[in-house]
């Protein structure tokens, strides 16, 4: 009785992102490692946004540990250089914000102009074919 209700608890104190990265709800993933999860933004601002996730389930990303902080970035980077590829742009932004899911994360934004940075602009809405095209995108040019 008492392993059921521990893994009650973890189930309800699970986010969103942990969710995703178990695979009990889906999402468009473009990249992982054996620490950090890639998938797109369900409600993006541009085209090739993208969420980098640690796959250890930290509300605030600077109470990750130095290493694992500086490995996130790194693989940020990776996924970063991916995007540029399937999405030409000026940039990739990076972004830290977000007080709606307790799990830290990096937004990844292909950027022509400052303003496609703007979490205030509208939102695509892209089709589920739209997105399985722009992850597939983002992963083959790794």
């Amino acid at each position: 009785m008492r392993a059921c209700l521990n893994l009650y608890i973890i189930k309800v104190m699970a986010t969103i992102f942990s969710r995703i990265i178990a695979g009990e709800i889906p999402s468009y993933k473009v990249a992982e490692d054996d620490k950090f999860f890639a998938f797109l933004d369900i409600n993006p601002l541009v085209k090739g946004h993208t969420l980098v996730v640690p796959k250890q389930e930290v509300d605030y990303i600077f109470d990750l540990d130095d290493e694992d902080l500086a490995a996130m970035h790194v693989f940020a980077k990776k996924v970063a250089r991916a995007i540029e590829k399937a999405f030409p742009c000026k940039k990739v932004g990076e972004a830290v914000i977000g007080l709606e899911v307790p799990h830290a994360h990096i937004h990844l934004i292909p950027m022509q102009k400052e303003s496609d940075m703007l979490f205030s602009n509208p939102k695509l809405k892209l089709s589920d074919e739209e997105f399985k095209a722009v992850a597939e995108a983002i992963r083959a040019a790794f």
